[in-house]
Parts: structure tokens; sequence; C-alpha cells
């Protein structure tokens, strides 16, 4: 009986793939890593939009169940970005392994990081712009307005966490998405991609960690439509402005990007990417 090999590449193979993918990424023209990070960053507010429906008007269904719904909505964010291609800064970092094995320059790493950032911001604000002038927020059961009050009440929790807080979390969240995207290069199939990615996003976004792109979405999302909406929304609603005073852009940039942000290369770029470079491909360079 012939033997048949195992298909998906093994652990060693998948470090090097990642290795090469980071020299590919950093080297790629500068005009194309930009508009493949406004990709991504579109990519990544469909999925909150998608997790901010679904998690809405679910009272009875029950907090963990509700949560779990939301991050299987979430996790098409990834699977967009993986299998339609797009540059995502929580993935990029893990350029640090084409770096640790000098395969490429810090310039070079700095270089497009930056870029990736910026067009993600770009793609998720341009995002934003669209569902305002859909005014999404107005959506909801009967006259509730509760998807505006969700996308509102996401965005403020997320500006509650201390600062060290938010880094812990933005550190818990990447290190989940970038195993996820670390499994997919092991894939040999769009079907293998996609199951890789599911559970780890899923995990994230239900534990309430916390990622950098997905909240240049949805906080601004919430601070321009609390800013939009009018006396009448907030009577249907029963709520007040007052309720999210802490939607500001101040806050977002100090209490939840930075941090996150920093969270975000931390659990990626050093928690996945530098112990894997560390495990299968240090001992080869040495060697």
């Amino acid at each position: 009986m012939t033997q048949v090999p195992f298909d998906a590449l093994l652990p060693a193979e998948m470090a090097k793939k990642a290795e090469d993918a980071g020299v590919a990424k950093a080297t790629k023209h500068p005009r194309n890593t930009f508009m493949l990070a406004i990709m991504a960053g579109a990519f990544i507010g469909i999925a909150f939009i998608f997790y901010t429906v679904v998690t809405t008007g679910n009272a009875n269904m029950g907090w963990g169940a509700n949560k779990m719904l939301g991050g299987l909505a979430f996790s098409l964010g990834l699977m967009l970005v993986v299998i339609n291609g797009g540059e995502l800064f929580t993935s990029t970092v893990l350029t640090v392994v084409a770096k640790a094995s000098n395969k490429i320059t810090w310039g070079q790493l700095a270089k497009n990081w930056v870029l990736v950032y910026a067009g993600n911001f770009v793609g998720a604000m341009a995002l934003v712009g669209i569902m305002q002038v859909a005014r999404h927020f107005e959506q909801g059961p009967g006259t509730s307005h509760a998807l505006g009050i969700q996308y509102m009440s996401i965005a403020d929790h997320k500006l509650h966490h201390g600062f060290f807080q938010a880094v812990a979390l933005g550190t818990m969240a990447n290190v989940m998405v970038c195993l996820g995207v670390w499994m997919t290069f092991s894939a040999r199939t769009v079907t293998d991609k996609l199951l890789a990615v599911v559970l780890p996003v899923a995990m994230f976004v239900a534990a309430g960690f916390e990622h950098s792109i997905a909240n240049m979405f949805q906080i601004p999302m919430g601070i321009i439509t609390k800013a939009r909406v009018d006396d009448s929304f907030w009577a249907e609603a029963g709520r007040a402005a007052s309720d999210f005073d802490a939607l500001t852009w101040s806050n977002f940039l100090i209490n939840n990007l930075i941090p996150v942000t920093i969270g975000n290369i931390i659990g990626g770029g050093l928690l996945v990417g530098w112990f894997y470079w560390y495990i299968y491909l240090r001992p080869s360079k040495s060697a």
C-alpha cells in the first residue's frame, strides 16, 4: 500500500514560509502595499459591522453565547484578508521573522509597518464614511435605533481600559490573530486557510481582547454616530448623549489606539514571530 504523505507543512517549514512572506511584504512596491492596506482596513471594518449587527438585541441569548456568535462573525475579516490579499498591520508585525534572519533591514521593516498602519486607517475611516452616509446607525427593532446604540456602546466600553490593561488586551488579541495567520502557513488549500483563522479570531473577540485596526473602525463609528444623531434619536432610543461622554477623539488616541497598538506589536511580533524564529530558524543560522 502506498503511504500518503502528510499534506500540510510542518512547523519548521511554516517558519521558513513566514520568513519568506516577511521578505516579500517588506520589499513590495510601496504603492501596492498601501492599496492592499486600505483594502485590509476596510475588510476588518466590514467584519466589525457584522459583529455589531449579530450581537444587537440578543439580551436573552446569554453573555457568553452572544460573544461567541460575534466572534464567529468577526472572523470574516481575517478570512477576507488571507484569501483576497490584504496588508493588515496586526499580521504585518510578523515581518520581525525576516528581520531576525537579517533578510530585511530595520528601515524596510519600519517603512512597511508605517505604510500598512496608515493604509489600514484610511480603509477603516473610508468605511466609516460610507456607513454614515448609509445612516446604518438608524437600524434596529422598531424605532429603538438599537444598532446605533450598540455601535456607541461597544466603542464607549473600549475607552475605559487603563493604559497597561489596554496594552495587555492588545497583546493577547494579536497573539491569537498571528497564531491564526501562522497556521495558514501550513495550509495547502483555501479551506485549510479559512478553518485555520476562524477559532483564533473568534476566541480573541469573544474574550474581549483589543485589536488596533478593528478599533480604527469601531470607535470612530461610535464617535461620529454620537455627533450626528439628533434629539429624536435619543428620545426614541431611551438614552442620552451624556451616556457616552467618553466618546472623544483624544480618548480614542490616548486610551485605546496607542496602548493597543503597542500590545499588538508585542503579541504578534515578539510572542509569536520572534519565538517561532528562535525555535526553528535561529539554530540553523547559528549552525
